[in-house]
């Protein structure tokens, strides 16, 4: 039974972001190509976010979509896996980091009224993105040849 109802809840997020929230972003956002093409990132020298990004998409079995470019690099640089999980806590981070748009408040919602089993590591996100570098004004398209490491000491500054 609880196995059927987390299928139920994974097919409801993965309808709500790619069948919903996709289209709404293609109407409100005014689509900056993606630079890069997936050889090309490839031949991106290791430890950079290029490189760590097509590997990670690699790993996951995804490839690269129109419109989740940034998204996919926000799962490099903050470290949480494409699961529902970790799906929620890269939206609570941002939420804690300052970041109000509606797929962050739809998916923290989502997380918080679906997932009770998740809360402890939603509260750790949002409290992570509140105590990082503030990163919604970056612009996720030239980090793609800056080293991944360099930019998380910049976004989790040592206390």
């Amino acid at each position: 039974m609880i196995q059927q109802l987390k299928k139920i809840r994974r097919q409801t997020l993965v309808f709500l972001t790619h069948s919903m929230a996709l289209p709404v972003l293609k109407i409100i956002r005014k689509k900056k190509p993606f630079p890069y093409s997936t050889a090309e990132l490839w031949q991106m020298p290791d430890g950079t976010v290029g490189k760590d990004l097509v590997q990670m998409l690699q790993q996951e079995q995804l490839h690269l979509l129109p419109y989740y470019e940034k998204h996919d690099v926000k799962h490099v640089l903050l470290g949480y896996p494409t699961t529902e999980e970790g799906e929620v806590c890269l939206q609570c981070f941002m939420l804690g980091n300052g970041h109000i748009s509606f797929p962050v408040m739809a998916t923290v919602l989502f997380g918080l009224t679906t997932m009770p089993e998740h809360y402890h590591a939603f509260k750790n996100a949002f409290q992570k993105g509140r105590s990082s570098t503030c990163i919604s004004s970056w612009n996720y398209f030239e980090l793609i040849p800056c080293y991944t490491a360099q930019l998380q000491k910049i976004i989790f500054p040592m206390p």
